[in-house]
């Protein structure tokens, strides 16, 4: 049941022109982005770092800020997918229906969640073309790369799942979606203020999503980041089940 519900958010979402343009609008930006450090890289760092002892490479110059904004633009995306998946129907009166349905809350959220992951993974499957495209002129650091994307992936799950959240406490999209966008924002400050200079502090640091991203970033891979991001996720899961559990209680 949850490959159902997953399977027909998918289809509901690449129904509507809004997962097409996300697509079009995140990977033409990135595309320009990536286009514009291979350009700088060939012409004005590659002369400077010939010879030079340890000098960083394609991967780190040119891939490893394509990853990092693109984890700074979903952040601004993805409440724009997540905004209608419980909220609408809430609106429109079908979520009464869904969760009378003889189907588990669990199945539920994990399937509109598995929906989200999937279109996660075709952003990522068109993000990997542009490693490949280099592959015929350089030599890449396919272990850092796949830690790059691995991250990535953990980063876009954990703002799916805080998604998910926020939209079962709403009816109006757009208000889901400007919640979403204030939350995930806030983590992302609370990193600016732990890593500030004269007020460093690992504990915001590590509230942060931004902080273990960084670190999948420079190729380390380290259980604590894989587990705070999926402790993250499966706590707003948690809670959203409780949420919808709650509300079919009471009808």
């Amino acid at each position: 049941m949850i490959l159902t519900i997953a399977g027909s958010e998918l289809r509901r979402m690449f129904y509507s022109p809004l997962a097409w343009a996300i697509l079009a609008v995140v990977l033409f930006i990135l595309g320009l982005i990536f286009l514009i450090l291979v350009d700088n890289y060939l012409n004005v760092l590659q002369p400077q770092l010939v010879g030079a002892p340890g000098a960083p490479g394609v991967t780190d110059i040119v891939l490893a800020p394509v990853l990092f904004w693109a984890g700074v633009m979903m952040l601004s995306v993805t409440p724009l997918l997540t905004m209608r998946t419980f909220s609408e129907e809430r609106s429109q009166g079908s979520l009464t229906l869904l969760t009378s349905a003889p189907l588990s809350i669990t199945e539920i959220v994990l399937g509109k969640y598995l929906a989200l992951l999937l279109f996660t993974l075709v952003l990522l499957g068109l993000l990997t073309l542009m490693p490949v495209s280099l592959v015929a002129g350089t030599t890449l650091d396919w272990g850092k790369i796949a830690a790059g994307f691995l991250g990535l992936f953990l980063l876009l799950a954990s703002f799916s799942a805080a998604g998910l959240f926020i939209s079962c406490q709403t009816r109006t999209p757009l208000i889901a979606a400007v919640a979403t966008f204030g939350l995930l924002l806030f983590l992302v400050v609370l990193y600016m203020s732990g890593s500030a200079q004269g007020t460093a502090s690992e504990l915001f640091i590590y509230l942060s999503h931004f902080g273990h991203f960084l670190s999948f970033l420079q190729g380390l891979f380290d259980s604590s980041d894989v587990v705070y991001y999926l402790l993250f996720s499966a706590a707003f899961l948690i809670l959203t089940i409780r949420q919808l559990d709650n509300e079919r209680l009471q009808r």
